[in-house]
């Protein structure tokens, strides 16, 4: 299950309604090993183009020294598809080079409604995951009755 916030959300829909009727796309850097996005990372794509996405690969390469830096990892790639549903294409799935990453897809083919989607893709299967969205990741894996007592 992804697990994600509203404003990661919120970004990665108002970057793929930005781009239309390209194909927008990007990453949500997290911390190393914790499966939890925590920033938004717009890319360009380089192929501008409404059926297909390439990250530039100079940006490519200064996120990744970036998030090497800060001992973060790609937790989320995603992108838009703007004429279909958010589903992976045969070229998504061959592109998907990061087997531990939540491949989020948006599709934006509805002017007033965006459809987002979530998949694991390893080994060229694909595998739709639940979405969670969430205020925080504060508490969220707990029930109100964990929330601590105050003394």
């Amino acid at each position: 299950m992804l697990q994600i916030r509203r404003d990661l959300v919120d970004e990665m829909i108002a970057h793929a309604r930005r781009d239309h009727p390209d194909e927008a796309c990007g990453m949500l850097p997290g911390p190393e090993g914790s499966d939890r996005p925590e920033r938004f990372v717009p890319m360009t794509n380089f192929a501008r183009s409404p059926n297909f996405y390439q990250f530039d690969s100079m940006e490519q390469i200064r996120l990744k020294r970036e998030m090497d830096g800060n001992g973060e990892e790609p937790v989320v790639i995603y992108h838009s598809h703007t004429m279909t549903e958010a589903y992976p294409s045969r070229t998504d799935v061959d592109l998907a080079g990061e087997p531990g990453a939540h491949y989020v897809l948006l599709s934006t083919r509805h002017p007033e409604e965006t459809e987002l989607r979530s998949y694991r893709i390893v080994a060229g299967e694909v595998t739709e995951e639940p979405v969670e969205v969430v205020e925080s990741y504060l508490f969220s894996h707990t029930g109100a009755d964990d929330v601590p007592d105050r003394h």
